[in-house]
């Protein structure tokens, strides 16, 4: 899910854009049946079936460019998307596989919707654990009425719950992952992104980490499509690309702050009524100081309207925060490597491999590449 790079809440109908790809289906589907319990099984009965339905449906990108019944604006999305993709391999040293070479219109806005939980008065989130890919904090449905159901059950617990529309996810490599049409619906530095992130998934994964997974996915995206534009000439969208990551920045910069403060609260002796309230107003200071930044720093651009508008509780800060806070560190990996992409790789999993407790400063501190 990207994504971060929070990824624009403008850019997205939904008001869950800020996830795009976080959902992984279980590669593992066999280990299914070995576990016991309804929900569980209907868990990954669903997993399952949405997959394999995606699955059956590919075209191939190629084929589907050279044939003429092909609509015009899907095969120039087409066209671009295989560029890319050749780029990703070529440039970023990223999966020469089969992965996002062929295509699938799904008729929808989102392919699954992922599930975020945390308790009223903490802002750390639930987690779940599954085969293969390890503990995550979210639950991924094809449907949204399972989430919608999932999520009131969560609700009832007395947890803050957030859903939100994913645009991408990844296998991490299990299986062939295809483009997806709610991946083709803005510019080329958007389908830029989603590539380039799902494939350093299939890169690099740390199992339960997911904030480290997705900073690292989001500083290839980064400086990826960076390097894409320059490479094909594109000035203006470099522009643009720099404008809406600094808008991100200044956007988790907001989210950091109110989560420092509703740390403060949280931690404080206080009654639960006292502490709803300050919660409360921890939340509308964080509107106010988003109007203020929209109206001055960014020009009255309203692209961050909708996520702001919409609910925000503990659950929706936490899944915010996922993409956003690491992000600078393997920024300046990556420098430190020369941008060497091999490099760059293979410094991300020896760090990766250290005990997670150390990892965060071992990034932070690390002053070479090797």
């Amino acid at each position: 899910m990207r994504h971060g790079d929070i990824r624009s809440p403008g850019k997205s109908p939904t008001d869950g854009q800020p996830v795009k790809r976080l959902f992984r289906p279980l590669a593992a589907l066999l280990l299914a049946s070995t576990l016991t319990g309804c929900t569980t099984v209907s868990y990954y009965a669903q997993s399952i079936e949405g997959h394999v339905e995606i699955m059956a449906a590919r075209r191939n990108v190629g084929g589907l460019i050279r044939d003429p019944s092909t609509p015009k604006a899907l095969r120039a999305k087409l066209t671009s998307a295989a560029a890319i993709r050749r780029f990703a391999t070529d440039e970023l040293s990223l999966p020469d596989n089969s992965s996002y070479r062929a295509y699938v219109d799904i008729g929808r806005d989102n392919v699954t919707y992922a599930v975020f939980a945390a308790p009223r008065f903490s802002l750390a989130p639930v987690t779940w654990c599954f085969p293969v890919f390890g503990c995550v904090p979210y639950r991924g449905y094809f449907s949204p009425k399972s989430a919608a159901e999932s999520a009131a059950g969560l609700q009832r617990q007395g947890l803050d719950v957030y859903i939100s529309g994913v645009t991408a996810y990844s296998t991490l490599g299990w299986f062939s992952d295809p483009l997806l049409s709610t991946m083709l619906r803005q510019d080329d530095s958007y389908i830029a992104s989603l590539i380039f992130h799902e494939l350093a998934h299939q890169k690099v994964y740390v199992n339960n980490d997911s904030a480290f997974n997705e900073a690292f996915a989001v500083s290839v995206e980064t400086s990826g499509v960076r390097k894409w534009l320059r490479a094909t000439g594109n000035r203006a969208g470099l522009r643009r690309y720099d404008t809406n990551r600094r808008r991100s920045a200044d956007f988790l910069k907001l989210i950091a702050q109110t989560r420092d403060e509703l740390r403060q609260v949280y931690g404080s002796p206080r009654t639960p009524q006292m502490m709803a309230a300050a919660k409360a107003a921890t939340i509308e200071t964080l509107r106010a100081r988003y109007r203020h930044l929209r109206d001055t720093r960014w020009g009255g651009y309203r692209g961050y309207d909708a996520w702001f508008a919409a609910p925000i509780n503990n659950a929706k800060l936490a899944a915010t925060s996922v993409y956003g806070e690491q992000v600078p560190a393997f920024l300046r990996l990556l420098n430190l490597c020369g941008g060497d992409y091999p490099r760059f790789y293979a410094a991300v999993r020896r760090i990766g491999g250290l005990p997670a407790a150390s990892r965060v400063q071992a990034l932070k501190a690390a002053a070479t590449c090797d």
